[in-house]
């Protein structure tokens, strides 16, 4: 009896080839399209947000010519939660990274649900990622394709959900899965990457903003970091740590949102020496090479996707917080985003980036 996966197809190239490879590999595979309720279209980039209907007719056509089973679940309540907790991290001052929270909802939460329920016995995403089996623990690793790598995605999947999935992305190349798309003439192959928040039209989450939560925003004072009025802002929940453009001041020299106040409902800007910070404080953090953290450890640490890891030490600090103090300041240390450890390619762990009053 051959293996059984189940792998979540979004209609793009990625998932596509993931599957073709599962299939090439002698498993018995079966797509699963996740329908979050979102069919609109991008007035900027004029194309469909991913996890549209035309995506799952995408995935069904790729389904079909691999010759796999092939099933739609509609998870849009679920989805629903996570949009609402996506504004309400800016509501509260913070700055969410709603794609790990689809992660640890969806792929890796009602995904292996569905699995377990057909008794499945892996599940598996188009993720640039590596799972590897090491002294009785799964390790999470840095994808082959550094340009593409989503291990930072993922700090959050447990022992348990890394058991249990593949990536077989993880050693190949962008460029292998456009190629190997087109080779099987794949209708996904010359799809372009899907947008980083699918459910933010044209590159604009205040619209969301004010679709869901319009009456809990209200204008408020705009101060520099000696309290000083500078002005007024539209609303608190429309700015993040480092935005530049936007703040309706010109002050000669070029300044940046370096604290946001929900209570108070005030913005802070400054310099750009303002902006650099030598540590941070995480919480709900999530050990994956590691059972848990008792003394200082030295780290590579990630504060953003597209940050560069850099060099850190790691406090433990109980009821699974932690004190991250960087050997250089770093740009823009952003609460609500994640921060995820590294030792060369392996992820150690992470968690969420806190207030600096935390």
């Amino acid at each position: 009896m051959k293996t059984k996966v189940v792998i979540a197809m979004s209609g793009g190239v990625d998932s596509s080839v993931a599957a073709h490879f599962l299939v090439e590999q002698g498993y018995e595979v079966i797509g699963l399209f996740m329908r979050l309720g979102i069919d609109k279209l991008d007035t900027i980039t004029k194309a469909k947000v991913c996890c549209s209907l035309e995506d799952a007719n995408d995935a069904r056509s790729v389904a079909d010519q691999l010759g796999i089973q092939f099933h739609v679940l509609n998870f849009k309540e679920a989805f629903n939660r996570i949009i609402d907790a996506f504004c309400t991290e800016y509501l509260n001052g913070r700055t969410p990274n709603p794609c790990i929270m689809c992660n640890q909802e969806l792929k890796f939460g009602r995904l292996l649900d569905f699995a377990r329920m057909l008794n499945a016995d892996f599940i598996a995403t188009g993720h640039y990622a590596k799972v590897e089996r090491f002294d009785e623990r799964y390790l999470l690793k840095k994808g082959a394709d550094a340009r593409k790598d989503q291990s930072y995605v993922l700090f959050s999947l447990n022992q348990d959900q890394l058991s249990k999935t593949l990536f077989p992305l993880g050693i190949v190349t962008k460029e292998t899965v456009r190629r190997v798309a087109k080779d099987l003439n794949l209708k996904t192959k010359d799809k372009p990457e899907s947008q980083d928040i699918c459910f933010v039209l044209d590159n604009n989450y205040h619209s969301i903003l004010y679709e869901r939560f319009g009456d809990s925003i209200t204008p408020g004072l705009l101060k520099d970091t000696h309290g000083n009025i500078l002005g007024r802002h539209p609303g608190a929940p429309f700015f993040t740590i480092g935005q530049r453009k936007g703040l309706g001041v010109a002050l000669g020299t070029p300044r940046y949102v370096v604290d946001i106040n929900p209570q108070e409902n005030t913005v802070v800007i400054g310099t750009d020496d303002e902006l650099m910070e030598n540590e941070l404080a995480a919480s709900a953090i999530n050990w994956i090479s590691i059972d848990k953290l008792e003394a200082p450890l030295e780290v590579q640490a990630k504060i953003r996707y597209n940050h560069i890891p850099a060099p850190a030490v790691v406090y433990p600090c109980g009821a699974g917080k932690v004190r991250v103090v960087f050997k250089e300041p770093q740009r823009a240390i952003t609460p609500g985003q994640a921060v995820v450890f590294y030792n060369d390619d392996i992820v150690i762990g992470g968690g969420w980036i806190e207030r600096k009053n935390t």
